[in-house]
């Protein structure tokens, strides 16, 4: 079964297409993306704009005429913190879903950390014990941990890349002033934050996920993306500190030349790393894992499972036996509100 996933995130708007059917990985094999910075097209009031909403609308009847000139038999199209934090998100959820006919659902935080949790999980295996993942989005930064397919917590934070770089560091290279004051910011946010896992211990396996910690573990060492998935990348905080320093006095245009930026994330790369040290300082990590699956799989991982359970009698031979769900049918489990319990939206 070849499924389509649409995201609509803080920095671009990507539809992946994976081959696959339940029981199986998920296999890439067609993707079209966008640098759509949603957060770049809002108003004094914080709203989407007209002229992103055209963009937006644009570039989801592209991806909807990709998916099925790619014969895509399911497409799940969702959003994250761009639009849900917007004045107008549940409008402009409403405009698209009338321009294209696509509806887009909108993640919660949760669901959003949840999903990421869930991706780490299958790519690491049981044999992982209790995982800490860590997601830096453009938006929004999500942490989570715990011992099952789901976590016992999840936490979204404001401190995504790409909003503390239009909020904090305006000027390239930024002032020194407003980076230690960036830096203080994060650190008190993150030990807020903290706090929700101090009952869950220390976790045997932390991993960070994201193009923004891809990106930071690159610049410090570890295998390009050439090297494919399956090479191990792994980010030590020594080495992040180090960078932070550097990064701290670099023009975007110089941190663009960087093995593993592009042009669009340079800008936010301080940003980011300045939430990465801050995280592996207050889990008292030395180093985290790098894992090549994140949100969009989580999402593809759940749907498999949803078709696998929904149909009945003995699993079918083959993918193209599976029926064909609307993406609203998905189910998003997410982390207990209090006792660590999973639920469901």
């Amino acid at each position: 079964m070849r499924l389509g996933v649409l995201d609509i995130g803080s920095n671009t708007v990507h539809l992946l297409l994976v081959d696959a059917h339940p029981g199986a990985r998920p296999v890439p094999y067609a993707s079209h993306k966008r640098p759509l910075q949603l957060v770049t097209h809002l108003d004094d009031d914080g709203a989407i704009t007209d002229e992103g909403q055209r963009l937006l609308v644009e570039f989801v009847l592209e991806a909807r005429e990709f998916a099925a000139r790619h014969r895509a038999r399911d497409l799940l199209a969702f959003s994250t913190s761009a639009i849900r934090e917007s004045a107008n998100g549940p409008l402009v959820l409403e405009h698209v879903e009338e321009q294209t006919g696509v509806a887009l659902r909108e993640l919660s935080g949760r669901q959003e950390a949840s999903m990421t949790y869930l991706a780490a999980r299958r790519w690491y295996g049981w044999g992982a014990g209790s995982l800490l993942d860590l997601d830096i989005g453009g938006g929004s930064f999500e942490l989570a941990q715990g011992q099952d397919e789901l976590p016992d917590v999840a936490v979204s934070v404001p401190l995504g890349a790409g909003r503390l770089t239009r909020d904090w560091l305006q000027t390239d290279p930024p002032a020194p002033r407003r980076v230690a004051a960036l830096r203080a910011y994060i650190r008190d946010t993150v030990q807020d934050a903290l706090l929700e896992f101090l009952p869950y211990g220390t976790p045997h396996v932390a991993t960070g996920t994201s193009k923004t910690f891809r990106s930071l573990a690159r610049v410090c060492g570890a295998a390009p993306s050439a090297a494919g998935p399956y090479a191990k990348r792994k980010l030590r905080r020594s080495d992040l500190s180090q960078l932070v320093q550097r990064l701290s006095g670099m023009s975007a245009a110089d941190i663009s030349r960087l093995d593993g930026v592009s042009a669009l994330r340079a800008p936010q790369l301080l940003a980011g790393a300045l939430v990465a040290e801050a995280a592996m300082e207050a889990f008292d990590l030395k180093s985290l894992r790098i894992c090549p699956w994140a949100l969009r799989e989580g999402l593809i991982l759940q749907r498999f499972d949803t078709l696998r359970f929904d149909t009945p009698g003995p699993l079918p031979a083959g993918p193209e036996t599976y029926p064909q769900e609307p993406a609203g049918a998905l189910v998003l489990a997410v982390a207990g509100e209090s006792n660590g319990s999973a639920s469901t939206t």
